[in-house]
């Protein structure tokens, strides 16, 4: 079944057979204790929440729960944090791993350690799927967290890694758009060489269960009126699902445009690792994050 919309998202998390485990990580902050309740409250997850104990239970009673309903493992600060969701991870008490207050750094650091066993010899990257009134269906932006200027080899493994997830969504043939300034090959410009090699990957099944195509303008992606005036012709004009930009800086501003001033609702996650990894802002909506975990749940229990 295909996710079509966030609350689609949220029924089939809630109706898994089985209910993921996470692991929250310092999870001393009202946004993230907030989300994280109402989720277990609906039966997505099963919360372990670790750091500092007195504040998250003072959070947790601030939310309308009580404390002696969930999961709290007191620690002495980030790393202590993170060293405990880890054994939580390798001892299969939690099957996804949730950032809470502690600085992305300091948790990437973590995931990207190998001694810590959480990698899986992919690529990492951020997948963020968005909602808004702007646009008439779900669609996914990715790179806009991990992956700062992306070389050909690591933007064909951001397409691969969400793609993969939207087929586990329910897409069997996303169709993806290579985000260039133009909707050209030019030879000058790095993203629109590597947009059209990556769209011949795409036509030559190198790159399988999508549509890729590329180089392609935000407007001609997203806008079947743009590129009706423009008479441009192709399947994903107009009705893209998936949106690669060209580095970190793009897709960081592309997001933040979309939340702060479209007023979209978002879900993202960290992809390529053992298990499904929420990474979302310490300033994110309680709702940015309630989704983001219930997107977290589906791929971390594969349901769907």
């Amino acid at each position: 079944m295909r996710i079509t919309s966030f609350s689609n998202l949220a029924d089939y998390a809630r109706n898994a057979a089985v209910t993921p485990a996470v692991a929250v990580v310092e999870a001393q902050e009202e946004h993230t204790i907030e989300s994280v309740i109402t989720a277990a409250k609906d039966g997505i997850i099963r919360p372990v929440f670790i750091g500092d104990g007195m504040r998250i239970r003072e959070l947790i009673e601030k939310a309308g729960a009580f404390p002696m309903d969930f999961e709290i493992v007191a620690s002495g600060g980030a790393q202590e944090s993170m060293k405990r969701a880890v054994e939580f991870i390798h001892a299969g008490d939690t099957a996804v791993l949730m950032k809470g207050s502690i600085d992305t750094s300091v948790f990437m650091k973590a995931v990207l350690n190998e001694s810590n066993k959480l990698l899986s010899g992919n690529r990492l990257s951020v997948a963020g799927i968005f909602e808004t009134a702007g646009y008439h269906k779900l669609f996914t932006i990715s790179d806009m967290a991990i992956n700062p200027y992306p070389d050909f080899d690591c933007k064909r493994a951001i397409v691969e890694n969400a793609v993969k997830m939207l087929n586990s969504l329910g897409n069997e043939c996303p169709k993806a758009a290579i985000l260039s300034s133009v909707e050209k090959f030019n030879p000058k410009l790095p993203d629109s060489v590597d947009a059209d090699a990556l769209k011949r990957l795409g036509e030559t099944g190198k790159i399988k269960n999508c549509i890729i195509e590329g180089p392609i303008s935000f407007d001609l992606a997203t806008s079947a009126e743009a590129a009706k005036i423009k008479e441009y012709t192709s399947p994903v004009a107009g009705d893209a699902d998936l949106l690669i930009v060209p580095d970190l800086v793009a897709g960081n501003i592309l997001a933040k445009c979309l939340t702060g001033m479209a007023g979209a609702k978002t879900a993202g996650a960290v992809l390529g690792a053992k298990i499904p990894i929420v990474l979302t802002s310490r300033s994110a909506a309680a709702s940015d994050k309630y989704y983001s975990i219930a997107l977290a749940a589906c791929l971390g229990t594969n349901k769907i």
